[in-house]
C-alpha cells in the first residue's frame, strides 16, 4: 500500500525525478529542450511555480510550490507522461523511463527554500564534477 503524498498548497517541495535503473534519460540537447517545455507547459496547466530546476543526464530536480493540493502531482504526471512519449518515440524504443514514482520532500520556506535552490542548481558540479555553473545550460543557474 502505498503512503499518500503530504502536499500543502503554497508550500514548497522539493522533487526528484530518476531514470529507471540510473539509465540516462536525456542524449541530446534537443532531448533537455523538450522536457523543458513540457515542464513550463505542465507547471501553467496547473498553477504551480517552478523556483528552481537543474536537468541531469539521469534525473531531474525541482523546487515546486503549487497553488493547489494536486498541483505538483499533476504536473510530474503530465511532464512525465509527455516525456516518456516524446522520447520513446524520439529512440525508437518502449517501456518506462522513469524509476517508480517521483521523490518530494517539503520545503520549509523560511529556513530551507534558499539552501535547496543551491542545492539544485549546483548539482552539475557535484555530480558531474564541472568547474562552473555557466557551463551548465540545463539549470535555473543563470535565470536566477
Amino acid at each position: 500500500m502505498r503512503l499518500p503524498r503530504l502536499t500543502l498548497p503554497g508550500l514548497p517541495q522539493h522533487i526528484v525525478v530518476r531514470g529507471n535503473n540510473g539509465q540516462a534519460i536525456f542524449h541530446a540537447d534537443h532531448d533537455y529542450r523538450m522536457c523543458l517545455n513540457f515542464i513550463n507547459d505542465a507547471r501553467q496547466k496547473y498553477h504551480c511555480a517552478v523556483h528552481a530546476y537543474v536537468l541531469m543526464p539521469n534525473h531531474i530536480h525541482l523546487l515546486v510550490t503549487p497553488k493547489e493540493k494536486k498541483g505538483v502531482g499533476q504536473m510530474i504526471q503530465l511532464m512525465a507522461r509527455q516525456y516518456v512519449q516524446y522520447f520513446n518515440n524520439q529512440y525508437d524504443r518502449t517501456g518506462t523511463l522513469w524509476e517508480g514514482r517521483y521523490k518530494s520532500a517539503l520545503v520549509d520556506e523560511d529556513n530551507y527554500a534558499l539552501d535547496c535552490c543551491r542545492y539544485i542548481e549546483c548539482n552539475p558540479i557535484r555530480v558531474e564534477k564541472t568547474t562552473s555553473l555557466q557551463q551548465s545550460p540545463w539549470s535555473s543557474y543563470r535565470h536566477n
